[in-house]
């Protein structure tokens, strides 16, 4: 059975490199949402093993809809997505609640590790 992800990102060019990155292995993603919204929306009928969430959206950006989800869902594992790789923004990303972080651009063993790390309760990056 394939762990489910639910990858959060504005741009679909990113969504498309995880779909490709992910072919083959034992993830797949369950939902793709483009902003923060939606993701809180879907979450509770996804039910996504882990969450990729990027940090940069319009409307809620990744840090509040982190922050949301582990706030209605506390075992939420979701792991930050960003080229935003600034120690207050990674300090911030922990603090909300976020697991894990991954820096764009990134490559398919960084992905597979994070994804990994995170379906066995360890902290990424």
């Amino acid at each position: 059975m394939k762990h489910r992800i639910m990858v959060v990102d504005d741009s679909r060019v990113v969504y498309a490199e995880m779909s490709k990155m992910l072919a083959n292995s034992d993830l797949e993603i369950a939902k793709y949402c483009r902003s923060g919204e939606e993701a809180i929306a879907s979450y509770e009928s996804v039910q996504p093993e882990v969450v990729t969430m990027d940090i940069v959206m319009p409307g809620m950006d990744g840090l509040e809809t982190c922050s949301e989800l582990v706030m209605r869902w506390p075992d939420a594992r979701v792991i930050m997505v960003s080229s935003l790789a600034y120690n207050d923004t990674i300090s911030t990303a922990a603090a909300v609640g976020a697991k894990g972080f991954i820096f764009k651009p990134f490559d398919k063993e960084m992905l597979l590790d994070a994804l990994q790390k995170a379906l066995s309760g360890e902290t990424v990056g």
